[in-house]
């Protein structure tokens, strides 16, 4: 069975590893852009994502390769603390099976985990999709052809194979009014004095994240309202402008990001497709499940759908059986972490005073009796059901049926 990918993202690459190193399928991976991605900003990776991470052997490397935080701090335009939460914390509250990393480290574990056997071409792309009962045609932009049996569109929110397969973008992607952006800079003193914090503008109408990263780099993630159907030409004066007064270390960082600096962004939205797949052509991550950047799961997801994707096509006689069998099963749950995020965008980006205040309260009351198995819960709704309840994964994988902390775990399911 010969399977071609289009995107060696998140999605792509795990994907790719399942079928490969545990099918033993020819694989092959089509990249348009012409090296892997540099930039991107600090994610929580945790729930299905993490039971697949485990279940595929490369936990380990995401371990070594996260980044170690202390504390999420707000704080002001003169950097003194406003409100904050022990990240040890939310830890716990994950039941230990939370970690930080870079969207780039989370890229590198999945492809360093690849078998040579796994062609991974970059700078080349469909142009053409020929659907066929028993296979798939795709014209490349190099002028070149390959045929699959399969062919996966893992090409992220502005997907390509979704474009070719399905129609146009604006009618699939749903924005949330806000536009993201992500980039690293060079800066030892913003470096030393960020520590191994998170730390988060306390601002209305935009959000600044900074992160000291273990190369001696600082990571920024910015978050503000923005129109639908225009983004900045210039993303560099864009980011300036909006932030200008947001004071403490914003101004050295965004001055640090000169104009060779290479920036993601884009606009907050989510993907909502009536069907993932037509034929012998399906799509995985963000082509169809995008939750948006503010939610913090689509890294989780991404690697949790692949690997729901990769079970149904080793158990399923049939191809069609298979896709319809991924969708059926994965949908309900990127349905779930749609509706949370859309909830959660002010909490990530507050439009006004009162919404700071809320945030304050929220965090500060993190340390009372019980809050603790409040979040617990939430983190139980986030994730929504555990991964084996969707697929097969190995007995000796640590995930199980989630649960509020103080509460004794359920035997896991056969």
């Amino acid at each position: 069975m010969r399977v071609v990918i289009c995107g060696a993202g998140i999605a792509g690459l795990a994907l790719a590893g399942r079928l490969h190193n545990v099918l033993g399928w020819e694989v092959v991976v089509l990249e348009k852009a012409p090296r892997p991605r540099a930039e991107g900003h600090v994610i929580d990776f945790f729930g299905p994502g993490y039971d697949a991470a485990e279940a595929m052997g490369v936990l380990p490397w995401l371990k070594e390769l996260s980044q170690p935080v202390s504390a999420l701090v707000l704080v002001d335009e003169d950097g003194r603390p406003r409100a904050g939460i022990r990240y040890d914390r939310i830890v716990r509250s994950a039941r230990g099976r939370l970690l930080s990393i870079t969207r780039p480290d989370l890229e590198l574990a999945l492809r360093e985990r690849l078998s040579f056997a796994v062609a991974i071409r970059f700078g080349v792309g469909p142009a053409h999709i020929d659907v066929r009962p028993d296979r798939v045609r795709v014209a490349l932009t190099d002028g070149s052809d390959i045929d699959a049996d399969i062919l996966v569109g893992a090409d992220g929110i502005h997907s390509t194979v979704r474009g070719l397969i399905f129609g146009e973008e604006r009618r699939y992607v749903r924005h949330l009014g806000y536009h993201t952006a992500a980039f690293t800079v060079e800066d030892p003193q913003s470096h030393a004095e960020i520590g191994d914090r998170f730390c988060l503008t306390d601002t209305v109408g935009g959000q600044l994240g900074l992160y000291a990263l273990r190369d001696g780099k600082v990571a920024v993630f910015a978050a503000h309202p923005g129109r639908e159907d225009r983004l900045p030409v210039d993303a560099h004066a864009a980011l300036r402008e909006r932030y200008s007064t947001a004071g403490w270390l914003v101004p050295r960082v965004l001055a640090a990001c000169d104009p060779s600096t290479r920036i993601y962004y884009d606009q907050a939205a989510q993907t909502e497709l009536p069907r993932w797949s037509r034929g012998r052509v399906v799509l995985v991550g963000d082509a169809c499940q995008a939750v948006s950047p503010l939610a913090a799961q689509g890294a989780s997801l991404a690697v949790g759908g692949a690997y729901v994707l990769a079970d149904q096509l080793a158990r399923a006689a049939r191809v069609e059986d298979a896709l319809n069998g991924y969708e059926r099963k994965w949908r309900p749950v990127i349905t779930r972490n749609q509706r949370i995020a859309r909830r959660a965008a002010r909490w990530f980006v507050p439009e006004s005073a009162r919404d700071l205040w809320r945030r304050h309260m929220a965090l500060r009351s993190f340390g009372l009796p019980g809050a603790q198995r409040l979040v617990g819960t939430a983190f139980v709704r986030r994730s929504g059901p555990p991964l084996r309840r969707l697929a097969t994964i190995p007995a000796w994988v640590n995930g199980q049926d989630p649960v509020v902390l103080g509460e004794s775990a359920p035997p896991p399911r056969p």
